[in-house]
């Protein structure tokens, strides 16, 4: 599989590339997922509230929705793998309904303060963005 630099950052000499992790899950796995993130040393995400259904619905209710979790995460591609791996044990039980977690590239990434393109080395420090 052949990787396209994503980002114009560079880390070390080499292309950085970034990468969106979004998961869905159940939200009473809210705080056990956040906190092996900070285990992790994660930085940052995003986590909101969210209805919908996919794999579970609540077919003996006139709504099918059903509550769950949204985090969103912007990382460098080396730390993807074990980011994804924290959130899925962390929220597994082992039911339809447990959730999913998607992986996709990011072209580029902005600061709005700044109106600039997010480099490789300021990506660690939160406190910039």
């Amino acid at each position: 599989m052949n990787t396209v630099p994503v980002m114009s950052g560079r880390c070390g000499g080499d292309v950085m590339e970034y990468r969106k992790i979004t998961a869905i899950f159940r939200c009473d796995a809210c705080k056990k997922v956040e906190q092996r993130l900070q285990e992790l040393g994660v930085q940052g995400f995003s986590l909101s509230h969210i209805e919908g259904y996919g794999e579970y619905a609540d077919l003996y209710s006139s709504d099918w929705m059903t509550r769950h979790a949204r985090l969103e995460i912007f990382t460098g591609a080396a730390k993807v793998d074990a980011i994804v791996e924290a959130i899925m044990d962390s929220a597994h039980v082992g039911l339809a309904g447990d959730g999913i977690v998607a992986v996709q590239s990011v072209d580029k990434l902005y600061r709005i303060r700044t109106r600039s393109e997010i480099q490789a080395d300021e990506s660690q420090d939160r406190r910039q963005i």
